[in-house]
């Protein structure tokens, strides 16, 4: 081949493919720009994700914070109201004590006035009450004492009170 055909070559080659080259090159960067929104899109839409896990995990961090803190305040809470409990329950402790003790010191001065009373007079107030009640004011007196009462009693009346004086000693 002549040195002029070797110049001529690439521009036949050039206008055989010419059409299919350009509509290709055209699909090419048609794509190219396709992908390059698309990539721009991925990318917008990762910033975006990772904005909102950062945003969340902080505000996950700022509610197991407030949570810690609800939990220390609720356990200091507990523990002020369990200690306060205990001394509710020991002041309670403490009043059933001076309770008993004010019963049973009016008590005995309700069985010192009928141990101090002439019998006759004692059953006849005595009768007079409930069979359980006589029961618990003889049962403060000497047996000596309690004896001349049931004695002064109607036998009826002795025999409940004496039933309930029995089952008393018996606990």
């Amino acid at each position: 081949m002549k040195r002029w055909a070797w110049l001529l070559l690439p521009a036949l080659l050039l206008a055989e493919t010419s059409p299919q080259l350009l509509e290709c090159n055209k699909i090419f960067e048609e794509r190219k720009q396709e992908l390059e929104l698309r990539l721009e899109e991925i990318d917008e839409a990762r910033q975006a994700y990772e904005a909102l896990k950062s945003a969340t995990e902080e505000m996950f961090r700022k509610k197991e914070a407030k949570l810690r803190q609800m939990e220390a305040d609720i356990n200091t809470t507990r523990k002020k109201l369990d200690e306060e409990r205990k001394a509710i329950e020991a002041l309670v402790a403490k009043n059933q004590k001076i309770l008993e003790a004010i019963k049973k010191a009016r008590a005995d001065k309700v069985a010192q006035t009928y141990g101090k009373m002439k019998p006759s007079a004692a059953a006849e107030i005595l009768a007079a009450m409930p069979a359980v009640d006589a029961a618990k004011i003889l049962q403060q007196l000497k047996p000596k004492s309690v004896g001349q009462i049931l004695a002064k009693m109607e036998p009826k009346k002795a025999s409940a009170i004496t039933l309930l004086l029995e089952g008393d000693s018996k606990k």
